[in-house]
């Protein structure tokens, strides 16, 4: 039987990869000294965005602190056992190191992925800008007669198992005894700038030290309890698993089609979507796929580009949500302005589940020390909110 009232150091709303990366990062850094609670009310992840990806990784990014967050999340996934352990529950998350690809329709676009491509090396990466001479000799496979220039990253980028990331974050966090429960959040307490207890669907009260907002695309209504607003509203992806006999390439990357949509290998099929053309917020409980946007707006541009794509069959598909950042499509990760021990991580507009490692620590450090010391996440403060100053991520896929 639950008990009607507890109080934890740390609670956590949301068990998905972000809270069970804060989670993690708690317990580790704290050595397992606080007491944390994560609150999941889906704990088979039937409606996560993370369990709902397409389980990618990349470094190309258009501002400078997503770069820095992709280069700590590679090095924690190609070391996952060690850093996880010392008993972890995963020793490997299968990264399949094809990399991306990125395509430019415009010397206006190319302009600006040479800007971004310069960015993203001096930090490290290894993206590489390609001629359509270059890319024609590199992918045979695609059509480029519309195309000025493509960046490439032969390196540090692919894609892995979404959900053995969250196993092992979830299971080193609960050897240093950290505790889940299924519930869901029914309000918040707040005395001044303090929020001071947690409602359960349950009926536990809990009160907390801290409270994280992990819940992804109910993040906003989780501040909504507080009386607060956050840009961040559920957008519906149908991505697409396709036969595509005529095409073979199975080392090609993840590309990214300056028309509109993407494309990459998954075993001996193909994973695909693109952006509805009337894109907008679904509700939170929408997961049915939009079947008809395959043949409406995305096989006429990937035949286009793929002319191996002739003849094509949809397998499956399903839908999944971007918790998105309306207001500059980038992550609001720290303190909450106005709130002394309430912390968000959420509006990661489809690419959270590369960045949960590092968001993870930043958001550790920051209820653990004051301050973020591995990596600097402050662009990120959702103070930009208030002072209108948008840091604006233009590599949104």
């Amino acid at each position: 039987m639950a008990d009607t009232h507890d109080h934890v150091d740390v609670a956590v709303i949301g068990g998905a990869v972000m809270g069970s990366a804060a989670a993690f990062w708690l317990s580790r850094l704290s050595e397992g000294r606080l007491r944390v609670r994560v609150i999941e009310a889906d704990p088979g992840y039937r409606e996560a965005s993370t369990a709902l990806s397409v389980a990618s990784i990349r470094q190309q990014f258009s501002t400078e602190i997503n770069i820095k967050i992709s280069r700590f999340g590679i090095a924690f996934i190609r070391d996952i056992a060690r850093e996880t352990g010392p008993e972890p529950a995963v020793k490997e998350l299968g990264l399949i190191e094809n990399g991306y690809l990125f395509l430019a329709g415009s010397e206006a676009r190319a302009e600006a992925m040479r800007a971004a491509v310069s960015l993203q090396r001096a930090e490290g990466a290894g993206t590489e800008i390609l001629q359509p001479e270059a890319l024609a000799a590199r992918f045979p496979h695609l059509a480029l007669d519309d195309v000025v220039m493509g960046s490439f990253g032969p390196r540090d980028e692919g894609w892995f198992d979404n959900m053995g990331l969250v196993q092992a974050l979830k299971s080193a966090a609960r050897q240093r005894g950290v505790s889940y429960v299924q519930d869901r959040v029914t309000g918040l307490r707040r005395s001044g700038d303090r929020v001071t207890g947690l409602r359960l669907a349950s009926g536990t009260e809990i009160s907390a030290g801290a409270v994280i907002n992990a819940a992804g695309t109910r993040g906003a209504d989780i501040l909504r309890m507080l009386g607060e607003d956050m840009p961040v509203e559920p957008r519906k992806r149908t991505v697409f698993l396709i036969d595509a006999p005529n095409l073979t390439a199975p080392q090609a990357p993840l590309m990214v089609d300056h028309t509109g949509f993407y494309l990459r290998p998954e075993g001996r099929y193909w994973l695909c979507a693109t952006v509805p053309e009337a894109d907008g917020p679904v509700a939170a409980d929408d997961f049915d796929p939009d079947h008809a946007l395959f043949e409406d707006q995305l096989w006429p541009r990937l035949y286009a580009r793929v002319p191996a794509c002739d003849a094509v069959k949809v397998i499956r598909c399903w839908a999944g949500h971007y918790a998105f950042n309306t207001f500059d499509q980038n992550a609001l990760v720290g303190r909450w302005p106005g709130l002394e021990n309430f912390y968000v991580m959420n509006g990661f507009s489809g690419h959270g589940l590369q960045q949960a490692p590092a968001v993870g620590r930043g958001i550790a450090e920051l209820i653990l020390h004051g301050g973020y010391r591995a990596l600097d996440l402050s662009p990120l403060s959702p103070e930009r909110l208030s002072t209108g100053r948008p840091l604006r991520e233009a590599e949104i896929v």
